[in-house]
């Protein structure tokens, strides 16, 4: 639901427009006033009935035939309290005398114009900003989506599919036809090219020679000719060495 601040700020906005719209019409501001005070409840009832309770209950749950029933139960209430505005408009404005009303009083058209326009205009306003927060939500599911998927990572071993945690994997290193995964807990071997692993794995882990990928989380120290990953020295070959420098210097 949107903050009770938009709610309030709206409403007075629509009050204050309309005060000033009416009185300008009846060269009156506080007969204005007096008018919008009766009609403004009848917006905002109309309003929240639709968007809270008609939308919700039916619109979304998909209840198309109520929610059309319902809604022109709503639009026929208004029309009565909009009756009923005129009304005391006639009565207390007017002085009982139809003829001393002003053209826009008499004009239910115009009433019920005004009535929904601030009812579709604060409608806009909330499913937009329902758009907004429900896009806001896809795009953290996504990213979480995102996240599992590439927090792990599968292999296929020993006939059996692996899930490896990205993190805990050291280094791979590349036999001819397999590579050894080397985790914190286990050395995984799998036949599957390195350079399919290079293209698939995250950035920070790094090619540091034609048989090794390294992940530089798990570096101890490097030279410009190796990387010590828990004490085991692997080597940087001269084809990687610009690349395997550049990125741990700038980690």
């Amino acid at each position: 639901m949107m903050p009770a601040t938009y709610h309030i700020l709206f409403w007075t906005l629509s009050g204050a427009i309309l005060t000033l719209g009416f009185g300008s019409t009846f060269q009156n501001y506080s007969d204005a006033f007096f008018f919008v005070s009766f009609l403004l409840p009848v917006a905002i009832a109309t309003s929240y009935v639709f968007n809270y309770y008609l939308v919700r209950e039916y619109l979304l749950k998909k209840r198309y035939k109520r929610f059309i029933l319902y809604t022109i139960y709503t639009i026929v209430l208004s029309l009565l309290l909009q009756m009923m505005v005129v009304t005391i408009s006639f009565i207390v404005l007017a002085n009982y005398n139809y003829g001393e009303m002003n053209p826009m009083m008499n004009n239910i058209f115009v009433l019920f114009t005004v009535i929904y326009l601030l009812v579709f205009l604060n409608s806009f306003v909330i499913m937009y900003q329902q758009v907004l927060a429900r896009n806001v939500k896809i795009q953290e599911l996504e990213d979480d989506v995102a996240d599992l998927e590439t927090d792990m990572i599968s292999v296929r071993s020993n006939r059996q599919t692996e899930q490896l945690i990205l993190d805990q994997i050291q280094y791979l290193e590349s036999l001819g036809d397999y590579v050894k995964i080397h985790t914190t807990e286990r050395v995984v071997t799998t036949r599957e090219n390195i350079s399919d692993f290079e293209e698939s794995l995250p950035s920070y882990f790094i090619r540091t020679h034609r048989s090794f990928i390294v992940n530089q989380h798990h570096i101890d120290r490097f030279t410009s000719t190796f990387v010590l990953v828990n004490g085991s020295e692997l080597p940087v070959s001269r084809t990687y060495k610009s690349t395997v420098m550049q990125a741990l210097k700038a980690d």
